[in-house]
């Protein structure tokens, strides 16, 4: 038969692990059946995929593909190219009977998973309309969308190691740690001292104007514990570390390192986004408080010189001045202000595109956004907690 239909000139017959697909037990109405392999390689075969294209045509052509019932039982083999286009052909949706083992539910919710969108003249549901708006909808709502599946991920990702911390990246943790902390002592300490001393010497006018002179205490400790040393730390933190976890990031993206991780099955949110995350919100909180620290002996080494405040005094009133609770509230929202610079960071390193004018816009952007974010969200932290940490009676 093969020697006659070459020589009738026709297309080689398929093997017999080729793909088919036929009514099951030749049934008019009967279920669809596809059989052979339907993988990659058995679709490369001579005259294998005109001989299914034809066939799904006809399919096709009988009903539409998600009102059919299907039995993929007979297969020998199903691989996610074959998975692929038989969930294409049925329209991105699951037939209306479908008859199959474990292993191949398994291939085809992989693929329904991580599908795109409906072909061309397909239905939509409301729910995936409405989906579909969000993708072509305004850059906040896309934005926000972004925003709210990484944090979806990262509580995920949280979960998952606080199941099983002994298989967590701890090494990578701590090598952010030290990355974004202890590296970045030495510049936040500087630039915290000189803040100190140039508001101690603005203040010391004023307060000498009113003889005042004392409540320079007062007036540096709640605003550099509370507002400024957080705030300061979390602006240079932002524009130091949240840009190289942009930049890494999305030099990651460039080199194809990302898509490396996917194939090899290694989650982006579990190795890269919440390592940084975790490492930042212990940080923020040790450098917001180093800064002040910093900052508090700057101001009062310039009282000293300009007001004659001496240091042991300073000291001394401090605590008086500045409630142990406004320590709190700064730690507090410095955690904050630390997870969101790294959420920030991530976000936009995971979106850079593989060119490098993509990575320097990215890489500009997570600041800019980071340092607005920090700005916002410690105006809603003044707001939601102006009673707190203040003496009755000063």
């Amino acid at each position: 038969m093969t020697e006659a239909s070459r020589a009738q000139g026709n297309a080689p017959a398929p093997g017999a692990d080729a793909p088919q697909l036929q009514r099951a037990q030749a049934e008019e109405h009967g279920p669809w059946a596809p059989s052979g392999r339907w993988t990659a390689l058995a679709f490369a075969q001579p005259g294998a995929w005109e001989a299914l294209e034809r066939a799904l045509q006809d399919s096709r052509q009988a009903q539409p593909g998600a009102s059919q019932a299907w039995d993929l039982r007979g297969l020998a083999q199903l691989d996610h190219i074959g998975a692929q286009l038989l969930w294409n052909h049925w329209g991105q949706a699951w037939p209306a009977q479908l008859e199959l083992n474990d292993s191949q539910r398994a291939v085809l919710e992989h693929v329904a998973r991580f599908s795109a969108s409906a072909p061309a003249g397909a239905r939509l549901t409301p729910g995936q309309r409405w989906h579909a708006w969000l993708l072509r909808g305004p850059t906040l709502l896309r934005v926000g969308r972004d925003a709210l599946t990484l944090l979806g991920q990262l509580v995920l990702d949280l979960g998952r190691f606080i199941r099983a911390p002994r298989r967590g990246p701890w090494r990578d943790i701590s090598g952010h740690l030290y990355n974004t902390g202890a590296t970045a002592l030495p510049i936040t300490a500087l630039v915290g001292l000189l803040i100190g001393v140039v508001l101690a010497y603005l203040m010391s006018n004023q307060l000498r104007n009113f003889g005042a002179e004392s409540f320079i205490v007062n007036i540096l400790g709640l605003s550099l514990i509370r507002e400024l040393g957080p705030v300061l730390a979390a602006v240079l933190i932002a524009g130091r570390s949240g840009s190289a976890m942009t930049a890494q990031i999305g030099v990651m993206r460039v080199t194809e390192e990302l898509d490396a991780m996917r194939v090899m099955g290694i989650a982006h949110g579990f190795r890269l986004v919440m390592p940084r995350v975790l490492a930042l919100a212990i940080a923020m909180p040790l450098i917001a408080l180093w800064t002040s620290a910093a900052a508090l002996i700057g101001g009062m080494f310039a009282a000293q010189l300009a007001l004659d405040i001496s240091p042991a005094f300073f000291i001394q009133q401090l605590p008086r001045a500045v409630p142990f609770s406004n320590i709190v509230l700064a730690m507090a929202k410095s955690v904050v202000f630390g997870m969101l610079i790294a959420l920030i960071a991530c976000h936009h390193g995971l979106r850079v595109e593989p060119n490098t004018d993509s990575l320097g816009r990215g890489t500009t952007s997570s600041v800019v956004t980071s340092i607005t974010v920090v700005i916002v969200v410690d105006a809603i932290f003044a707001v939601l907690f102006r009673g707190v940490g203040f003496r009755a009676g000063g």
